[in-house]
């Protein structure tokens, strides 16, 4: 009895592996040979059961043995290359031919084998020696899938083992010790399930098996409740047998008791909900492949276009293609209230009224405490789900749509979306779902907001344009400033001169223009760049710059000129830059002091010189190197703007040239302009 319940387990658990090879539509030669092993497999155990069939002879027992022998080393024949195309291209090969050749001879003796029974138990020590071979060779040419055929070498390999054990000890006493054989039902049983994972792993046998979740969770419960009971039934069985004449009343009321106990746990929807989250998370494949869908919604979004609408839309379509809805709406959330900025529907009901605003409001409030996405059908039927969530159900049987997605930013509900199926199937609002519509929504209010960032930054940046430019036109304003201030300081002097009337009016000439300059910038909003670029000798314009706009200051800077070549640059740019310089070193120098402007040539980098000298304070080396040509920040106070030295070295490289710097503490600067010379 006790071998045949082995047994008959064993043929139970086949037979189910049985129907489930049969229901795999795919062909491939491995399929059909582990079919027929399988099935050989179910004949064995089930011929071995003695309550169906009777006490087994020796030669009964030895014939099963071989026939199922026979039948594993055919499919483990097979396993050996992955290019077969039918049972006879495995048949053909010299190697499977001797290893079925022993099982093959075995079978066609039966008389001879009958005699002599301890050739048989030799012959099956062969094929389970044949077994373990094959099994070898097999995992050694497995390769990378080595992990994929690790059970089924474990599967075949533990019961071979135990096979030539069994026939070894045979062989050396004469007959087959009745506990092995009773045992071998439990073993196949219990290492069955590795076969199972096996089959699951190697794809190339054209085998996939499945197993709806719903049989693994009452099969797990069942099987949980099974070790329950027996545990009950230890303790009962101690307490009973040490218990003495209590022991059967203690036995009776712990198994009610126990009875009492499993039937609550089961009843437990909790306890249920949290067994078949563990079983879908850990033994099987999730209903969505997050790889694939990440990269579908990442291309999908990056199609959007410049425009905000676009994006919001983009965003909305995004998440109804994840769940594979067509219909839905995306929400703001601001101060003033819940504002719809992106439509996607299908329905003919699409506008929402105010009470259902009201109940949207309700939603906000409720995600915003723990970010929850919500399932407005399951909140018709299980309101529990979601405790302290109060909805008017009357609104609720009017709205059509059944998902609310919220959208978090900084732990506040950013804007939301709410979907609906319309035509399509329903999602049903499970674990899996729910992560994958966390990841999904979090990619697409990432997106969004990031787009919002980048529109704020955008404004920003022009408004940093716009300030830069007016700081520009105020620098230009000031020098234009200086320069009606030299007029009006030497009116009283020099105004019956008619040279100097002459020079007032080509001043204000060409202050004029200057001015029409600025406005047009303040009028377009950007700095005006249509500068004129002609061949220029820059002494002329040095002493131009000494002589109208930095000779009422003192010192008066001396301009010598050592070796001078033309340049192309801008005339007037160049000017304004010359007089910020020397403005500066006036500036910085005392009125006894000295500045020199020395024109010379750089044959080796064909570049024409101006050097700039002063005696006056000079600058740190800290100073030049991280304030010196940093826009907007000047040593001056509210009299100057900070842009000179910016501008001025800025436009020396725009032009190809360079601006550099020497200065020590109280001996005085020389900025060195690097013109290049064409």
């Amino acid at each position: 009895m006790v071998s045949d319940l082995g047994y008959g387990l064993n043929s139970l658990a086949h037979l189910a592996l049985l129907l489930l090879l049969l229901t795999v539509r795919k062909p491939g030669v491995a399929k059909h040979l582990l079919v027929l092993a399988t099935a050989t497999t179910v004949i064995w155990s089930t011929s071995l059961i003695t309550l169906l069939f009777g006490p087994i002879s020796l030669s009964w027992l030895l014939t099963v043995d071989i026939v199922k022998q026979l039948a594993w080393l055919l499919f483990l024949a097979s396993c050996i290359q992955t290019n077969f195309q039918s049972l006879h291209h495995v048949l053909r090969r010299p190697t499977t031919l001797m290893i079925l050749a022993p099982a093959c001879f075995a079978l066609a003796s039966p008389y001879f084998f009958a005699a002599n029974p301890a050739w048989s138990f030799l012959t099956l020590i062969v094929l389970s020696l044949e077994v373990l071979v094959l099994l070898e060779v097999v995992y050694r040419q497995a390769g990378r899938e080595q992990w994929a055929f690790k059970p089924l070498i474990i599967y075949l390999g533990a019961a071979n083992v135990f096979e030539f054990v069994t026939y070894a000890n045979a062989t050396m006493v004469n007959q087959v010790e009745v506990g092995y054989i009773a045992a071998r039902g439990y073993i196949y049983f219990l290492l069955m399930p590795l076969l199972v994972i096996s089959i699951r792993r190697i794809h190339h046998w054209g085998i996939d098996i499945f197993i709806s979740r719903d049989v693994v969770l009452h099969s797990s419960l069942l099987l949980v409740a099974g070790g329950y009971l027996f545990v009950m039934a230890v303790i009962g069985y101690a307490i009973n047998f040490v218990g003495g004449s209590w022991g059967a009343t203690v036995q009776i009321i712990l198994v009610v008791m126990s009875f009492a106990l499993l039937a609550t746990v089961f009843l437990s929807n909790a306890f249920r909900t949290k067994i078949k989250i563990f079983i879908t998370k850990h033994f099987f494949a999730n209903q969505y492949d997050y790889r694939v869908e990440w990269v579908k919604l990442t291309k999908w979004l990056t199609r959007s276009g410049e425009s905000t609408s676009d994006v919001y839309h983009a965003g909305l379509t995004g998440l109804l293609n994840a769940v594979q809805y067509d219909s839905g709406l995306l929400f703001k959330v601001s101060k003033s209230g819940i504002e719809c900025i992106a439509k996607a529907s299908q329905l003919s009901h699409a506008e929402i009224d105010e009470k259902q605003i009201s109940m949207l409001n309700k939603l906000v409030e409720y995600s915003g405490e723990n970010g929850w996405i919500i399932d407005t059908d399951a909140y018709l039927v299980k309101p529990f789900d979601y405790e302290g969530l109060k909805l008017d159900r009357e609104v609720l049987k009017q709205w059509n749509y059944q998902l609310f997605i919220p959208f978090m930013q900084d732990n506040n509900v950013w804007g939301f979306a709410v979907l609906a199926a319309g035509d399509k199937e329903k999602v049903t609002l499970n674990w899996e779902v729910k992560d994958y519509l966390n990841a999904v929504s979090e990619q697409v209010g990432t997106f969004i907001q990031h787009h919002e960032a980048a529109q704020v930054v955008a404004e920003n940046a022009q408004f940093a344009a716009f300030n830069r430019m007016s700081a520009f036109v105020l620098h230009d304003l000031k020098n234009v400033l200086a320069q009606v201030d030299l007029i009006l300081a030497n009116a009283q002097q020099h105004k019956h001169n008619p040279e100097f009337i002459e020079d007032t009016f080509e001043t204000l000439e060409h202050t004029k223009a200057r001015m029409e300059k600025m406005l047009k910038q303040l009028t377009d909003k950007k700095v005006v760049e249509d500068s004129v670029n002609d061949e220029q000798y820059l002494s002329s314009v040095i002493d131009e710059v000494i002589k109208q706009r930095c000779s009422s200051l003192s010192p008066v800077p001396k301009l010598h000129l050592m070796k001078e070549r033309s340049v192309v640059v801008d005339k007037e740019k160049v000017a304004n830059v010359l007089y910020h310089l020397i403005s500066n070193a006036q500036q910085a120098t005392s009125d006894d002091g000295e500045i020199d402007v020395v024109l010379n040539v750089d044959s080796a980098q064909n570049t024409q010189l101006v050097l700039i000298e002063d005696s006056g304070i000079g600058m740190e080396k800290s100073f030049i190197e991280e304030r010196l040509f940093k826009p907007f920040d000047t040593t001056k106070g509210n009299a100057g703007m900070g842009i000179g030295a910016y501008d001025a070295k800025t436009y020396l490289e725009s032009i190809g040239g360079k601006l550099v710097v020497t200065s020590e503490v109280g001996k005085g600067s020389c900025f060195t302009l690097h013109f290049p010379i064409v």
